[in-house]
């Protein structure tokens, strides 16, 4: 397909959790399985915004109707999320991450700036609206090929309540996702082709997980808004995985150019729902500048530059830069696994106590895996047992001799089925240097054997259970 005929212009935002407390609360950023003990019932209304006039978008949801039941905890949600208190002071941290995230996209930060709200009748939001606060403006990343998409805006804004059930006339949510800190990021609309799409998303993907993000399904979500020459612009949400952004734009241009043909008129300004195929479905028209007001019950935010200034001393490196310096240390195949499962900052920890680079990202992130498929364990159960205090256990042992790298594997299997620390290196031998004088007792009883015979006769007497390196350099010093 000839993109550039057909006038393609696409742009992508991404909305990403952060891992702190909620963004106007203490309140935990946590989702929770339990039965909650709190139920509220309401129905919203759609108001004028600041223009004058009511938005598109939520007067078609007030057409619904439709009931709002939410439900919430009372040891870990707060009439904040209620609305039944006004919001409190914003959290430093998640504006501090916040931040970080715009400086590393090259974005300029805004001094002084305000919480808006954002007209939402969806009943996603007990309000009726969602806190947002434009943070930094005019950024940029780079692609592969050296073209700059710029970055429009970035904004931190809380999360929506999630949904649990609906019916025709009711949607029942849980406030337990409300609040959670967002980072919104919009690109501009520069991405001319899918694949440049997917490869922009991946690239700010990098930049995410350089901060203190959450990770793992549901903490992460892509829109894409695109149009083509002569058509309206379509904003498509939930585009969960990169790879299928790509699929995504494709299975849209070909909509739009079929409607334009067997209908003989032009799509329609919309918000539509990405589907897992890549197909999309009609959710609501697309909303305009009307939804959105300003928050009066928060003080005005002032951004100095000595916090920028102590920020830009401490922005995160980015995944292929650590990449890099790993793979001067680790063959490339540990590097990407190491940074694959998380597991950088115990690397880092671990590092200094047992100063072996290609095992130690072994013993965090090939081992558990391996383990955890031969054993059928879950990979996170398996990291449940692998806590950092058992693997610094693990690291000093290695270090004062007490337990052998031949032995590691097997006692994180055993760590992985429930033994405790003692259990898996009790058989261990304390330290090899006290083989010193029965290795040269040995070879003085019978000195016509070879090395490698040495070494057979050791190694069977302690069954593998101490390192044939340390053991091969004793029996070369005394031959």
């Amino acid at each position: 397909m000839d993109y550039k005929k057909i006038g393609l212009k696409s742009g992508i935002e991404i909305h990403q959790q952060l891992e702190t407390h909620k963004l106007f609360c203490k309140c935990p950023s946590i989702l929770r399985k339990e039965n909650p003990d709190i139920e509220v019932r309401r129905r919203l209304y759609a108001l004028a915004g600041e223009t004058g006039k009511i938005d598109v978008a939520a007067a078609y949801e007030q057409s619904k109707k439709k009931e709002f039941v939410y439900q919430a905890y009372s040891d870990s949600t707060c009439l904040v999320e209620l609305d039944e208190e006004p919001p409190h002071l914003i959290n430093q941290e998640a504006l501090r991450i916040a931040l970080q995230i715009s400086l590393l996209l090259n974005a300029t930060p805004i001094t002084t700036t305000q919480v808006m709200r954002k007209t939402v009748v969806d009943g996603s939001n007990t309000s009726g609206f969602q806190r947002t606060l434009l943070l930094a403006t005019d950024g940029y990343i780079e692609t592969d090929s050296g073209k700059k998409i710029g970055i429009q805006n970035i904004c931190l804004e809380e999360d929506a309540a999630r949904i649990i059930k609906q019916t025709e006339h009711q949607k029942i949510f849980r406030l337990d996702r409300l609040g959670i800190p967002l980072v919104e990021i919009a690109t501009s609309p520069d991405i001319s082709s899918p694949e440049e799409a997917k490869q922009v998303a991946l690239k700010i993907g990098e930049i995410l997980r350089s901060c203190k993000v959450k990770r793992g399904l549901g903490t992460i979500r892509q829109d894409v808004n695109m149009s083509i020459k002569d058509g309206p612009r379509i904003e498509i949400k939930g585009v969960q995985d990169p790879t299928l952004i790509s699929k995504t734009i494709e299975t849209e241009i070909i909509r739009q150019l079929e409607l334009k043909k067997e209908k003989k008129k032009k799509a329609l300004p919309e918000v539509r729902r990405a589907e897992i195929d890549g197909t999309t479905t009609f959710l609501r028209p697309l909303p305009g500048a009307a939804r959105m007001y300003p928050e009066t019950d928060i003080p005005l935010i002032k951004i100095s530059k000595d916090m920028i200034d102590n920020i830009k001393k401490t922005l995160p490196r980015l995944k292929h830069e650590i990449k890099a310096e790993l793979e001067e240390k680790m063959h490339s195949e540990l590097a990407q696994a190491l940074l694959k499962e998380n597991k950088l900052d115990e690397y880092k920890i671990l590092i200094n106590i047992y100063n072996k680079p290609g095992f130690i990202a072994k013993m965090l992130a090939i081992w558990p895996k391996e383990i955890a498929s031969h054993e059928k364990i879950e990979i996170d159960k398996v990291y449940e047992k692998l806590s950092l205090d058992v693997l610094e256990t693990i690291c000093d042992y290695l270090s004062k001799g007490k337990l052998e790298e031949s032995r590691v594997k097997k006692a994180i299997e055993g760590l992985a089925r429930g033994k405790t620390i003692k259990e898996v290196t009790k058989e261990e031998v304390t330290d090899v240097s006290k083989l010193d004088d029965e290795i040269k007792k040995l070879i003085k009883n019978k000195p016509a054997l070879s090395i490698n015979a040495y070494m057979g006769l050791i190694m069977k007497k302690y069954k593998g259970k101490i390192d044939a390196v340390k053991v091969s350099k004793i029996i070369k010093k005394y031959i």
